[in-house]
């Protein structure tokens, strides 16, 4: 299956000898940052959310929305189906992608998804219909069978030729498989009722509060306290079938991937005591769920998946993608460990789960922001801090606008993040045009020099990710204004700046203390003595010391409040990493739950 990992130093304050294989692969993130970046020929990279561009609702509030996402490979590229995007895109190498507008298919139903059969690409989405094609690229699709309609589908073609479609989106009902006639794609037999939601068992299957209140929808979605079991997808891997399921709703940023493991496609199947396998509840993008598991050129695993914004509606939606693995034990994760941090792309790296880490910082983070203008209520800290929920508006959309960090030291920048706010949009449907900026850089905020320059730009990029051809050194950035599309006034959810900071990474975290609740199992208080020098904390937690695959970043005080265990999983083990604009430092051995 995948091979092993490489290993590659990292950049501590200290020598630290980790317990454990995977705190191995994690001292190799971020090491050598310095020497990749000056690399000849430097390996292309990614940063979530997924740089495409997403287009805006058909129906007010003007809002971008992807979600729900399939990969599969076919005829040697890479393609991507999502909800709400108007067609599907295709990639050789997950940075150049080509839209491809099609006829045939119900383009605005929810959640679609595609299996090759026989040479021929075969699609499914929320509707009563399969629909194929021999040549996506051109994108002439037709209706091959009428099938039951159900949210939520998903193909499966297994190794010995049967099909079968999965699907389920509901707050009570559970998710279901029926075999299908894979050459008239029938449905063959009854519908098997596989598994359904136990919140009462899995903490992280509970909705949590909602994050943005204030609207009657919103609202009525704050009290709905049901969880939503939903996105099913099938993947084979050594003789073992791997259900996974999405829980507790899109619009939470606790919504995340589970699985559920059997011998049969069709079960009985046992939930894995590590669930949730994709979780990213906390950083920048923050959700993965209702995505996909597929393998990369390389044979390394990869699952891609929705995140939330949810702040003009609650389908406000984009996707991110991480590295996975299947252990031999039946146990699967994502690694979301910094996970919308730049990181290699698929195809790159042998054993990416664990060291797929470009070894670039967040030199950015709360840092002083300064501006030609501000918007009431959007002021310009909206922009580092963090939160794709808050932005930096200006008053206009005029060139000239301009929005600017002050690194308080030089900074090493090998990467910049644009993610654009849209403030002021009415658009629906895709976006015809382009932000066009440049971005300057000056070691003493008087003389600069320009390191970007898109100022005739003309693709749609709302979270523009730009990697410097060679790192630059300095401690102020200025985004500059040329063009804002559509009307819209300049505005910027994350100014991500990303590289090396000045001084040492911060000391280890100590007395780490962890109460499980004895009453609630589901849930635990985790708290740590405060690490000099620390910007922010990482909590890493998971079945067994070896494998804290599950984190929360922390930045404000140092203790967290754990609400996403499984009470019948017994044994759990924890620890905490501190994290600056200079690197990581691993936490001590991992505490078990008491």
């Amino acid at each position: 299956m995948l091979a092993d990992n490489e290993k590659r130093p990292r950049v501590l304050k200290r020598s630290i000898m980790p317990s454990s294989r995977y705190s191995r692969l994690l001292v190799s993130l971020f090491s050598l940052a310095l020497i990749a970046s000056t690399a000849a020929a430097a390996p292309a990279t990614f940063c979530n959310p997924l740089d495409i561009p997403y287009r805006f609702r058909l129906k007010t509030p003007s809002a971008r929305e992807a979600a729900d996402p399939t990969v599969i490979v076919f005829h040697g590229e890479y393609w991507l189906f999502a909800s709400k995007s108007g067609g599907y895109w295709h990639t050789r190498d997950f940075v150049n992608w080509k839209f491809v507008e099609p006829t045939g298919l119900p383009l605005e139903n929810y959640a679609p998804t595609v299996e090759a059969v026989g040479g021929k690409l075969y699609f499914v989405a929320g509707s009563s219909a399969i629909y194929t094609t021999g040549d996506p690229v051109r994108g002439i699709w037709t209706k091959v069978a009428d099938i039951p309609d159900d949210p939520d589908p998903d193909l499966f073609l297994d190794t010995d030729g049967r099909l079968y479609l999965y699907g389920g989106c509901s707050d009570s009902k559970p998710i279901w498989v029926e075999e299908l006639n894979p050459r008239t794609f029938k449905v063959i037999g009854s519908r098997t009722n596989l598994i359904a939601a136990k919140p009462a068992m899995h903490g992280w299957e509970v909705r949590r509060p909602y994050w943005i209140k204030g609207d009657p929808e919103t609202d009525a979605h704050n009290h709905h306290t049901a969880a939503y079991i939903e996105g099913a997808w099938m993947n084979k891997v050594n003789g073992k079938y791997y259900l996974q399921y999405a829980c507790p709703g899109t619009e939470l940023p606790n919504y995340g991937d589970g699985v559920y493991v059997g011998d049969h496609p069709t079960g009985p199947f046992t939930y894995m005591p590590a669930n949730p396998f994709s979780y990213h509840p906390t950083g920048f993008a923050v959700g993965a769920g209702h995505g996909s598991t597929f393998k990369d050129s390389l044979g390394n695993y990869w699952h891609i998946a929705t995140a939330a914004i949810s702040k003009r509606d609650i389908f406000e939606r984009r996707l991110v993608l991480y590295p996975a693995r299947f252990f031999p034990d039946g146990q699967v994760a994502a690694d979301t460990y910094l996970g919308d941090y730049p990181q290699y792309v698929p195809g790159t790296k042998s054993g990416a789960f664990g060291a797929n880490s470009a070894g670039w910082m967040l030199v950015s983070l709360r840092r002083p922001a300064t501006a030609s203008s501000e918007l009431d209520g959007y002021p310009a800290s909206g922009a580092v801090d963090e939160n794709i929920q808050t932005w930096w508006s200006a008053k206009t959309g005029n060139p000239g606008e301009w929005l600017q960090v002050d690194l308080r030291d030089n900074c090493t920048i090998n990467a910049i993040q644009i993610n654009f706010a849209d403030q002021g949009s009415t658009t629906l449907g895709r976006l015809h045009d382009a932000y066009q900026y440049r971005v300057e850089a000056s070691d003493d905020g008087k003389t600069w020099n320009t390191i970007i320059d898109r100022s005739k730009n003309e693709r749609d990029a709302p979270h523009d990710y730009e990697p410097l051809d060679s790192p630059v050194k300095a401690r102020y950035v200025r985004l500059i204004n040329v063009h804002t599309p559509a009307g819209m006034l300049f505005s910027v959810s994350g100014l991500r700046i990303f590289g090396k900071g000045a001084g040492s990474a911060p000391d280890r975290v100590s007395h780490i203390m962890v109460i499980r609740d004895k009453q609630d199992p589901r849930n635990a208080h985790i708290s740590w003595s405060p690490s000099a020098e620390a910007e922010f904390y990482i909590v890493r937690y998971g079945i067994r010391p070896d494998r804290l695959f599950s984190n929360y970043q922390i930045y404000n005080g140092s203790a967290l409040d754990l609400h996403a265990l499984n009470s019948d999983t017994p044994d759990y083990y924890v620890t905490v990493d501190a994290i600056n604009a200079a690197g990581v430092t691993l936490g001590p051995a991992a505490v078990e739950m008491k």
